[in-house]
């Protein structure tokens, strides 16, 4: 009898492990921030890459058409290497695309939006 009862307690802590990740870490949900990084390539051509507009409703396809007219440059939506959709646009935009965004969508407020510089996250406001 006491073995069984030892099996039934290792099911009922199995279920429990189910909500946490490999390693007993528990999984957290994505903070509703705008991420803006500036990536160069080809020595001069710059790209601008915004992520997480989506988080705040914002749908990235209308997103990606209002940055492209508004800066007069190409922008797109595409896959980052996470697997989550993310804007790019040709140029250096990115400090000038934080007053567009938060005039654009007011439901961004500007202390979520950070910059990538130097490998560090930077507040914008």
């Amino acid at each position: 009898m006491c073995v069984v009862f030892a099996g039934g307690a290792s099911a009922s802590s199995k279920t429990e492990e189910v909500k946490r990740l490999p390693g007993g870490k528990l999984k957290k949900k994505d903070k509703q921030e705008v991420i803006i990084e500036k990536i160069v390539r080809n020595k001069r051509k710059c790209v601008t890459v915004v992520k997480g507009l989506d988080l705040f409703g914002v749908k990235l396809s209308d997103a990606s058409k209002k940055l492209g007219k508004k800066f007069a440059t190409g922008a797109s939506v595409v896959k980052g290497p996470t697997e989550k959709e993310q804007i790019d646009v040709q140029g250096d935009i990115s400090y000038d695309v934080v007053d567009f965004i938060t005039a654009t969508w007011p439901d961004v407020p500007e202390s979520a939006v950070y910059f990538i510089e130097d490998g560090r996250k930077v507040a914008a406001a």
